[in-house]
C-alpha cells in the first residue's frame, strides 16, 4: 500500500520512504534518509541525514532523529543513526547520530522512549528498553535489553547498563549499572535484585535466588571485583544468568556502581 504522505511534509525526493508509512504535516525529512514500512511520522518531526529506521516505528511531535553530535570531536564526518521495529518514540525526544565517519547510534526494537529522552552519539540500547520523562543518555553508553530508566535519570558518558536493570527516578551516576539490578538514590545505592522484571521475563525463582547470592557477595562484600567474580565462579551454581553476570563485570572500564 502507498504511503500517505502530507504535501505540508518538506521531504527530499532522495529519501526512501517504505510503503503504508503515514507522515503528517510540516515533518521535515533530509536527503540520506531511509525509512521502513508501516511508520507514523507526527507533525513537526526532523529526520536527517544518517538515519536508518526499520518498519512500524511511532515517531511524536518535536523529535529531532540523527541530530549532529553534540561533541567537539566531532568535523562533520558522515555517521549514523539505526533505528529497529516497533519503536515508540514520544514527543520532543533528541538522537543524536555518531560522531566519527561511519559511527552509529543504535536503538533496537520494541523500545519505549518516553517525553524529552535524549539519547547521545554511539549510544547503542537494546530491545523492550523504556525511558522516562527527561531520561538523558550520554555518548559512548551501552544499555541493555529490557532495562528501564525512570523519569530524569542521567547516564554518564562511557558507561552500560546491563539486562533487565531498573535506575530509579532522578539517579544520575557515572559507573556501570550490572544487569537485574536495581538501582538508584542520592548517593546512588544498590537496591536489590529486579526481581518483577525477571519474573516477568521468565527467570524463575531458583535462578533469581543464585542472582540474588552473586550480589550480595559484590555489594554486601569488602572485596575488590576481581575477587568477588571468582567467588562468584566458586560459590554460585553457573548458568546463562550467571555467566551474564560475571561477563559485564570482566569488561567494565568505568567499575561498578558502589565498589
Amino acid at each position: 500500500m502507498a504511503s500517505e504522505i502530507s504535501p505540508k511534509a518538506e521531504i527530499s525526493p532522495k529519501a526512501k520512504i517504505g510503503n503504508n508509512c503515514k507522515i503528517f504535516p510540516f515533518v521535515y525529512i533530509e536527503d540520506d534518509v531511509e525509512i521502513g514500512d508501516n511508520c507514523i511520522i507526527f507533525p513537526f518531526v526532523s529526520i536527517c541525514d544518517g538515519s536508518r529506521i526499520g518498519n512500524n516505528n511511532k515517531i511524536h511531535q518535536g523529535s529531532v532523529i540523527a541530530a549532529l553530535p553534540q561533541d567537539f570531536n566531532f568535523r562533520g564526518e558522515k555517521s549514523y543513526v539505526q533505528i529497529g521495529d516497533n519503536n515508540v518514540i514520544r514527543e520532543n525526544v533528541v538522537i543524536n547520530r555518531g560522531t566519527h565517519r561511519d559511527g552509529v547510534t543504535k536503538i533496537g526494537n520494541n523500545n519505549f522512549l518516553l517525553e524529552g529522552t535524549h539519547i547521545s552519539h554511539d549510544t547503542v540500547v537494546g530491545d523492550y528498553c523504556v525511558f522516562g520523562y527527561g531520561v538523558k543518555i550520554a555518548g559512548d553508553c551501552e544499555i541493555g535489553n529490557g532495562a528501564i530508566f525512570s523519569s530524569s535519570a542521567i547516564q554518564n558518558a562511557n558507561t552500560r547498563v546491563g539486562r533487565l536493570a531498573l535506575v530509579q527516578a532522578g539517579t544520575s551516576f557515572s559507573q556501570d549499572i550490572p544487569p537485574f539490578v536495581i538501582a538508584g538514590g542520592k548517593p546512588l545505592a544498590y537496591g536489590g535484585p529486579n526481581s518483577t522484571m525477571m519474573r516477568e521475563a521468565g527467570i524463575d525463582d531458583k535462578v533469581q535466588k543464585h542472582i540474588a547470592n552473586a550480589y550480595r557477595l559484590l555489594f554486601h562484600g569488602k572485596t575488590s571485583v576481581f575477587d568477588v567474580i571468582n567467588q562468584i565462579k566458586d560459590q554460585v551454581p553457573d548458568g546463562p544468568e550467571i555467566q551474564t553476570i560475571i561477563q559485564f563485570l570482566e569488561n567494565s572500564k568505568r567499575g561498578i556502581m558502589c565498589k
